[in-house]
């Protein structure tokens, strides 16, 4: 199973990307294409991307009505990403719908974009989920439940926090995808998430791959920072 470092491309502008990915020649990367970015430049992005050779996660956390899904998927495949996400919140329908969406989208030979469902946002702690979205259960067996509703619906994995991972390995096999943001080195800000973990701690928990942003995106010469953030996920040691 690969084990991508996805590189969360936090940026407003197709320029502040290139400006970024400048420090990327010659490298073939992960990159991720949230809500910000997507929103402001569209199918373009993805398009320019594309060409320059790399995978891309398009993180738009759909969550709607089945049908508004399933034709937003369909779009979306289109697209030629690589993976894509929804709310597991939204319900087997809705993520069944989705995975029918992406199926239709998806031209004759070509992969299906690999499709996973958000657990809870790693900016959710256990005391802000029960006493805000009144779900009165403990976190962990949220996303556990979350994460079996998602296999059951068809999905290949979830976004979850690190430190979920080895419950779900327990509920929902080895070969269940945890994708996992929130990835931080020791001497980083934690910035406005909660459940955060280091990159050689998230391969000791057993995640399918990482999402890191600023650590990367804000560090003084990203392609070193990305270079030793990838050594310690994949546990070189030099």
């Amino acid at each position: 199973m690969q084990r991508p470092l996805i590189i969360a491309l936090d940026f407003p502008s197709l320029q502040e990307v290139n400006n970024f990915l400048v420090n990327f020649k010659d490298e073939s990367l992960y990159v991720k294409v949230g809500m910000e970015l997507f929103y402001q430049e569209g199918p373009a992005i993805i398009h320019a991307l594309k060409e320059q050779g790399h995978s891309i996660f398009l993180d738009l956390k759909l969550h709607d009505i089945p049908n508004t899904v399933k034709s937003a998927m369909k779009g979306l495949a289109k697209l030629g990403v690589d993976l894509t996400n929804l709310h597991c919140a939204g319900g087997s329908l809705m993520m069944e719908a989705a995975l029918e969406g992406l199926d239709q989208g998806t031209a004759v030979g070509t992969k299906r974009p690999s499709l996973i469902g958000v657990t809870q946002l790693t900016s959710t702690s256990e005391k802000m989920m029960n006493e805000q979205l009144l779900i009165e259960r403990p976190l962990n067996d949220v996303v556990v439940h979350y994460g079996r509703l998602a296999k059951r619906s068809g999905l290949e994995g979830v976004v979850c926090s690190s430190l979920e991972v080895p419950i779900l390995r327990e509920s929902l096999g080895e070969d269940f995808m945890t994708i996992t943001p929130g990835i931080r080195l020791a001497s980083d800000e934690k910035g406005d998430q909660t459940r955060i973990v280091t990159p050689e701690y998230a391969r000791e928990l057993g995640s399918t791959g990482i999402v890191v942003g600023r650590s990367i995106t804000k560090a003084k010469d990203p392609l070193i920072a990305y270079h030793d953030i990838k050594k310690s996920w994949e546990g070189v040691i030099v």
